[in-house]
């Protein structure tokens, strides 16, 4: 249940045209401390309930559990998280052996793209699609229970 993934900006929307999935997303958080954040999804008709441990040093590694709920209950406990909440659309791209999953962002956090790809180890080579941009996995600032809270459009 350990999650290595990696972080990119994006700088074009090329990718848009080589997704084969795409998926709106509504998501809150009952916990955004970085020890442990418990996350509520609505993912196109299905709910989710994550928690997610501290990374590991480098940032790339952290404990990940995640269980299917039911989507009326992932729609009230939405309404007990925190303040804050990540509007998004995620598609979905193949690349080699590998599967980027690119978040166009609305509301709060309108403007930002971020691309990040799930590796088998920490050192797992992938093929960098044109439209990758810089990486990002290492800066708190992407993850999406700080967007929750330091929204990208306050960003200076």
């Amino acid at each position: 249940m350990i999650e290595i993934e990696r972080k990119f900006l994006v700088k074009s929307e090329d990718f848009k045209e080589q997704a084969f999935t795409q998926n709106k997303i509504a998501q809150g958080y009952l916990s955004s401390i970085p020890e442990r954040t418990v996350r509520v999804r609505i993912k196109g008709q299905k709910g989710f309930i994550t928690i997610k441990g501290i990374g590991h040093q480098g940032g790339m590694s952290r404990f990940e559990w995640e269980n299917e709920i039911p989507v009326d209950e992932a729609q009230e406990l939405l309404k007990l998280c925190e303040k804050g909440k990540i509007e998004k659309t995620r598609f979905e791209i193949k690349s080699g052996n590998h599967i980027f999953e690119v978040d166009e962002f609305y509301g709060e956090n309108e403007g930002l793209i971020m691309a990040e790809i799930e590796l088998k180890s920490e050192d797992d080579k992938f093929e960098k699609p044109d439209w990758l941009g810089e990486e990002v996995t290492n800066d708190p600032r992407y993850y999406n229970a700080y967007l929750s809270k330091n929204p990208f459009k306050d960003w200076k």
